[in-house]
């Protein structure tokens, strides 16, 4: 859930990658979405709560997960839903506590669907080439940086 207005100036294909970096990391390791990311047109962070930190092996496997669907061309759309349905498809345990009897529902095809407030493409292939650019492990929490290039 990506509700708390975390950056005034997106960049809409980073916060849509960060809609499937999110969704990747809950059908890879089990995790909820991240609750603490930074997201900017150079680079980003999510940061993730997990037993161990993930393999190489693993992280390779997040970043051709993440550009598959990318290159699935995916439209991303959004719709509006009163609270009470919002509720029985997505994880509304972030939302704040003064928040609207209707959600915004942003869906990257049938890949994802999460209550959000902030901009986005109208496609996956407008977002480009996602790169893993580092990641450390601390105390349960793996935080990953990265970053959009070309195609």
């Amino acid at each position: 859930m990506e509700l708390n207005g975390h950056n005034k100036q997106e960049y809409p294909p980073m916060h849509t990658a960060e809609h499937i970096l999110n969704q990747t990391m809950q059908r890879i390791f089990g995790c909820p979405r991240s609750r603490n990311a930074h997201i900017e047109r150079k680079k980003s962070k999510c940061d993730y709560f997990l037993a161990e930190a993930p393999t190489e092996e693993q992280i390779g496997q997040i970043e051709e997960r993440v550009n598959a669907v990318i290159d699935s061309y995916l439209p991303v759309t959004e719709e509006f839903l009163p609270l009470a349905e919002a509720a029985e498809m997505v994880d509304l345990s972030k939302l704040p506590d003064n928040v609207p009897e209707t959600l915004r529902i942003v869906r990257v095809g049938d890949y994802d669907a999460c209550a959000c407030i902030g901009a986005h493409v109208g496609n996956t292939s407008e977002i480009g080439r996602f790169k893993i650019i580092s990641h450390d492990y601390e105390n349960g929490r793996w935080r990953v940086r990265f970053k959009l290039e070309e195609n």
